[in-house]
């Protein structure tokens, strides 16, 4: 076997060697604990307010609009679960929007929200790009409506959203707006005033920070009943001892990726361009996503009549990682949710492949995907 090639980018990301050096000190010498009054503990205090400065930076908000997390998963649960219900207690309404193909970690929460909790929901359709159509939310909405959720940008298929465009059209109406910029952060303008949103999420290790931390926008005056009870961290939202070092690489990461973004943004476009132009000359193969708003590091792909697991299988064995789309899903042998929301039907579905490159990723890698993924799909329909 050649040397192993590492394309799930959008699954996890390696810490970076500058993310490690900043975490190191805070595991050893520098271990406080920030809720404690003495050197060490205002030493771990000091560290959490400047990454809480730093990401604000970058967001463009007040740092005390940053609520840390234990990552993405977290922080769009809390920003659903604590404004519907906060929502519904000031007499606001109960009824949500989201779309079909948002991670499960929004639309299972409000799916939960519907089931047990007695929100109403409507899950809007996307077209067959991934992209939510601006007069089916306008439709949506009705009276009562108090929070809308779109993803930022599309884990398995890259899309992009017009999120600004979403958040201006409800602004008006005084409903909330959530994004989950989850895979976005790594790539994306996340400039919160630019989108408008009232609360947006964030993980670390989609950007080459530590697995196991996020955070969550908060619009100054947004209603949001805290997550966790049990002490006043994180100016009483979220209880539980911070976890410092990982805040501060995640701050290091983030940074990075600001100081980074242009060319890293396009690299990927240039190695993501190669790796659909040669994929798609498969034959009854297909791009799915929109073909312009979309990640710069993310392609991804549907084969007729192709299991997708058993392609999964075949290009590990031959040293390549890969998805079949979110990596929440992989080993599901159900069609993705966000495969069939674009109007697939079963034959092509199960056949979905996605491919992200990232910042170690080399022209050579590339070529050598799109020779294994041609010869492996070729044999399996033999």
């Amino acid at each position: 076997m050649s040397d192993p090639i590492y394309l799930d980018y959008a699954a996890t990301t390696p810490v970076d060697a500058a993310v490690l050096e900043a975490m190191l000190p805070h595991f050893r010498e520098e271990f406080g604990n920030p809720s404690s009054v003495h050197r060490w503990g205002r030493s771990a205090e000091k560290a959490i307010e400047q990454a809480r400065r730093d990401i604000a930076a970058i967001l463009n908000c007040e740092p005390n609009e940053i609520t840390f997390t234990s990552g993405g998963t977290e922080s769009d649960n809390f920003a659903l679960r604590g404004a519907a219900l906060a929502m519904r207690e000031a007499g606001r309404g109960s009824h949500l929007i989201t779309t079909a193909i948002e991670h499960h970690a929004v639309l299972h929460t409000a799916e939960q929200l519907r089931d047990h909790y007695g929100f109403d929901l409507t899950i809007l359709p996307v077209d067959e790009r991934g992209r939510v159509r601006l007069p089916d939310a306008e439709a949506a909405i009705r009276p009562g409506t108090i929070l809308i959720s779109v993803m930022h940008a599309n884990n398995e298929i890259g899309t992009i959203q017009p999120i600004a465009e979403l958040a201006e059209l409800v602004r008006a109406r005084n409903i909330l707006t959530h994004t989950d910029a989850v895979q976005a952060a790594s790539q994306l303008d996340v400039d919160v005033k630019k989108l408008g949103v009232d609360m947006l999420a964030i993980g670390a290790h989609k950007f080459y920070g530590p697995k196991g931390v996020g955070a969550l926008y908060v619009r100054k005056g947004t209603p949001l009943i805290p997550a966790q009870t049990g002490g006043g961290h994180e100016r009483g939202r979220r209880a539980g001892t911070s976890n410092v070092p990982y805040i501060v690489g995640m701050a290091a990461a983030l940074k990075l990726v600001a100081e980074r973004h242009d060319a890293d943004n396009a690299r990927y476009r240039q190695l993501r361009d190669r790796l659909i132009a040669g994929i798609t000359q498969i034959p009854d193969s297909r791009l799915t996503g929109h073909p312009e708003h979309r990640l710069p590091n993310n392609a991804s792909f549907v084969f007729r009549n192709i299991d997708g697991n058993e392609l999964l299988m075949r290009l590990d064995l031959e040293g390549i990682a890969a998805s079949s789309g979110s990596a929440c899903k992989t080993g599901n042998p159900e069609p993705s949710d966000v495969i069939t929301a674009l109007g697939y039907d079963h034959s092509w579905a199960l056949g979905s492949l996605r491919l992200t490159v990232g910042r170690p990723t080399t022209e050579e890698e590339v070529e050598r995907a799109v020779e294994v993924v041609t010869r492996v799909v070729g044999q399996m329909r033999r």
